[in-house]
């Protein structure tokens, strides 16, 4: 389970809710001035600036920060669907954030079900899991995140496991300052990949991409993407910074 060869280096840019028409249009042509990269790299903006990403961005793909956990089209005021932004060109849409937990109350089973509801339009979704800093220091760490993503992967079906892409972001590192050392953020991505491989089968695990989020910046993402199991990187802040 250790052949990183195979998984494509993923780096996502979650613009979280910030930006303005200015902002967002000096953001687009520096992104515009980097080369093709051999890693896919994807925004996700505020909805309101899906468009203007999607239009303007060259080598970079473009996500959505939420959907709807039901298909289709409907009565839900405030709400995008899945499939909605399948048809306006989203590729991958998040799901699970803490901030999604925790400031609007989305639980494990809400999570399974937009998971599901992202994956059935066709898109890609990525699943974010981890554990708060009171779970970490009770020991807590591995149960909580395999609890997490085992809720959101028996809800899915089989042959929709190769679009999901799963960031480990422990929540006390999200924009705090403080970021899991390189070590133990390899430990919990070991840690996933073994419990996919004995669940699913080594191949899913081998094909998997687990990234790592939380407090990523230029200073630390050496390190971290030096470890055998991490794929990447969910940046927060740092995405909206030059470097």
């Amino acid at each position: 389970l250790r052949n990183r060869m195979s998984r494509r280096f993923f780096v996502g840019g979650n613009w979280k809710c910030n930006g303005t028409r200015e902002s967002v249009a000096a953001l687009i042509e520096m992104l515009n001035g980097f080369d093709e990269t051999t890693a896919e790299v994807v925004v996700f903006p505020p909805s309101i600036y899906l468009d203007a990403a999607l239009t303007q961005l060259q080598n970079v793909a473009v996500g959505a920060q939420n959907a709807l956990n039901r298909p289709g089209y409907g009565a839900f005021t405030g709400e995008e669907t899945a499939d909605m932004l399948r048809d306006f060109g989203v590729r991958y849409v998040l799901s699970g954030h803490s901030e999604r937990r925790n400031l609007f109350g989305e639980d494990e089973q809400l999570v399974a079900l937009k998971s599901r509801t992202i994956l059935d339009a066709g898109l890609i979704a990525v699943i974010c899991i981890g554990e708060t800093l009171q779970e970490r220091e009770a020991g807590q760490t591995m149960e909580v995140n395999l609890r997490q993503l085992n809720t959101v992967l028996s809800n899915l079906e089989a042959d929709s496991l190769d679009r999901i892409v799963i960031a480990y972001e422990p929540v006390w590192a999200i924009g705090t300052g403080l970021t899991a050392s390189p070590e133990q953020a390899q430990e919990v991505h070991l840690a996933l990949r073994t419990w996919i491989g004995e669940t699913y089968g080594a191949p899913l695990a081998e094909a998997t991409r687990i990234i790592y989020g939380g407090s990523v910046k230029g200073a630390n993402c050496q390190e971290l993407i030096a470890q055998p199991d991490i794929d990447g990187f969910l940046v927060g802040g740092a995405s909206l910074k030059p470097d």
